[in-house]
C-alpha cells in the first residue's frame, strides 16, 4: 500500500479528549500510505489524547478550523472519544467542514463516537453505518440506518466502532481515500 495515497491530502478534525489510538492509528496508515495528514482543531498547540478515561499524549495541532479550507483536503477521517467528539459535534466550523467535504463527494472514515459530528452536520441521512453502540439511537433519529459490524462501507463513508476494528478500518480507510479523485490544486 506504500505510495498509493501519494499527493493526497487528509484531514483529522479533532478536539481535546479524542481517543488516541483512533487517531494516531489511521494517521500512520494514512502516511504510510503516502498521505499528507492534516490534525485540524478548533485550536492552535495542542490536542489532548486519551485512553479511555486516562490522560495520554498531547498531539500537535497543525492546522486550526479558523484557517482551512475543506476543498483543500481530498478526504477527512473522525476519530472518537466521548469527550471530543462531544465537544466538536458543536462547533460550527466543524459542521461547515464536514457539510463542505460532503457536497464535494469526498470521502470520509469515522470510527466509534466521531459519528456524532456527521450527525450534527446534518449528513447522516440515508446513510449506513456503524459507531460505538451507544450511538445508535442517534443514528437512526437523524435518519440514518446502524449496524453493527467492524467496518461498514456506504458510498463515500467507512466507519468502524470501536480501537478493537482498527486494523480491518486502517485497510478500509486507506482504500477508499485511494478511489476518491485527487483534488485539483492550482
Amino acid at each position: 500500500m506504500a505510495g498509493t495515497l501519494q499527493g493526497r491530502k487528509i484531514a483529522i478534525i479533532v478536539t481535546d479528549g479524542f481517543e488516541q489510538v483512533e487517531l494516531t492509528s489511521p494517521k500512520q496508515a494514512l502516511e504510510a500510505a503516502g498521505a499528507q495528514v492534516d490534525v485540524v482543531s478548533d485550536k492552535a498547540g495542542t490536542v489532548q489524547g486519551m485512553n479511555h478515561d486516562v490522560k495520554a499524549d498531547a498531539i500537535a495541532v497543525d492546522r486550526v478550523l479558523d484557517v482551512v479550507d475543506a476543498l483543500d483536503y481530498d478526504g477527512l477521517m473522525l476519530p472518537g472519544g466521548v469527550v471530543n467528539a462531544d465537544a466538536i459535534r458543536l462547533d460550527k466550523k466543524a459542521q461547515s467542514f464536514v457539510k463542505a467535504i460532503e457536497a464535494a463527494g469526498k470521502p470520509v472514515g469515522v470510527i466509534c463516537h466521531g459519528a456524532w459530528l456527521l450527525i450534527s452536520a446534518n449528513v447522516v441521512e440515508g446513510r449506513t453505518l456503524t459507531s460505538w453502540p451507544s450511538l445508535h439511537d442517534d443514528i437512526r433519529n437523524a435518519g440514518g440506518k446502524w449496524v453493527d459490524q467492524p467496518v461498514v462501507r456506504d458510498g463515500q463513508w467507512v466507519s468502524s466502532r470501536k480501537p478493537d476494528d482498527l486494523p480491518a478500518f486502517n485497510k478500509a480507510l486507506v482504500e477508499l481515500m485511494a478511489e476518491a479523485p485527487e483534488r485539483v490544486t492550482a
